[in-house]
């Protein structure tokens, strides 16, 4: 077989048809980047899809906030962080000095009547909504450079717990769960009414690629039945209408959500990234489970990276690669995303590693 392309391999490999190697793929922390370019490894201008060879490119580009218009406004400020309201009504910490996850702090909506006052009525699927020139222009650089291009962006998950917090929103599955299933049911039409007009305007991608945290260490944030009844309707209804226009779909969850897979696979996702270690998930007996019927993307302990021990990252490579290759159904990528404190001899050696070990030839 000849050296296939990034949008050939990852066209591949979603649907388990031969391929010349495995795939690659990575997600950086900001500061990552950073260091490297200081360092002299990365040229400033430099891309990292280019430099290491990825396999795929991604885009965003909907503005899903109920008041999409609006810039979050400061509530107050320290030395170190800033406390800011969105256009959820959510209040959020954020650091100045440092990428981080932002600290929810507050919420206008904690029940079903303020979601009806304040969130629900802001949701429709107006264009302004859609960043087209970023998805054009990065169409056509994915295709330029014959890399598999997937629209990325939140479901309906992790569009639910910024407007209401996690707490809220479980206790609401349990208490009012027909709250949930109408938000749920929202979000999800919003997304595809959205997808439907940019689409139409500018093309199909190659793929979708959904962000969904469903799971924290070694539990999920649901139980499988309560996924079941509330979430995987929003998720049927997402990757129907993917598949719809022949898009495979990868869907992303950090933390351990192995107990909600028979029902992610029933919705319907074509692969699952990030499977990651430390929360309790384990590659190889997901593959075993569900290789047949999914692809996989990740699992590759991210802490190995973090300190730089290139012998754990070479005993790891070598225990799940030749077994995970099996099948023609794994891009290989950490467990989470590469931080700062990895350095770049680190990373080039987790990729050459691994590539050569995934090659099929």
């Amino acid at each position: 077989m000849n050296e296939m392309t990034g949008r050939e391999r990852i066209g591949n490999i979603l649907r388990r048809k031969p391929v010349d190697r495995v795939g690659l793929f990575e997600h950086f922390w900001g500061d990552t980047r950073d260091k490297w370019v200081g360092e002299g490894r990365i040229d400033p201008e430099e891309d990292l899809s280019a430099h290491f060879g990825f396999d795929l490119d991604l885009v965003g580009g909907l503005k899903l906030q109920a008041d999409y218009e609006m810039e979050p406004i400061i509530i107050e400020e320290d030395e170190d962080t800033v406390l800011k309201k969105d256009g959820n009504g959510a209040f959020f910490r954020t650091h100045k000095h440092h990428n981080a996850t932002p600290e929810h702090v507050d919420f206008t909506v904690k029940d079903r009547a303020a979601w009806e006052e304040f969130i629900k009525p802001l949701l429709t699927p107006d264009p302004e909504r859609i960043n087209f020139e970023s998805y054009r222009e990065l169409r056509r650089k994915a295709a330029e450079n014959e890399r598999f291009f997937c629209w990325s962006g939140v479901n309906v998950f992790e569009l639910m717990h910024p407007v209401c917090g996690h707490e809220y929103m479980l206790i609401g599955m349990a208490m009012d769960p027909d709250w949930i299933r109408d938000m749920v049911d929202t979000y999800a039409e919003l997304t595809v009414n959205l997808l439907e007009t940019l689409f139409e305007r500018e093309g199909k991608p190659d793929g979708i690629w959904f962000y969904e945290d469903m799971g924290f260490k070694e539990r999920p944030f649901m139980s499988p039945g309560m996924y079941e009844e509330i979430v995987q309707p929003g998720h049927k209804r997402t990757i129907d209408f993917a598949h719809s226009l022949g898009l495979p779909v990868i869907m992303h969850s950090c933390g351990y959500i192995e107990p909600l897979l028979p029902g992610m696979v029933e919705a319907g996702i074509d692969c699952l990234q990030v499977i990651e270690v430390k929360a309790g998930m384990d590659l190889l007996r997901i593959h075993k489970d569900f290789g047949d019927v999914l692809s996989l993307c990740g699992g590759m302990d991210a802490r190995n990276l973090v300190a730089n021990d290139l012998n754990a990252i070479k005993a790891e490579l070598n225990e799940k690669i030749p077994i995970v290759k099996d099948g023609f159904g794994y891009i290989l990528h950490s467990d989470h995303s590469i931080p700062d404190t990895c350095d770049y001899d680190t990373y080039r050696y987790f990729v050459d590693e691994g590539l050569r070990l995934g090659n099929y030839f």
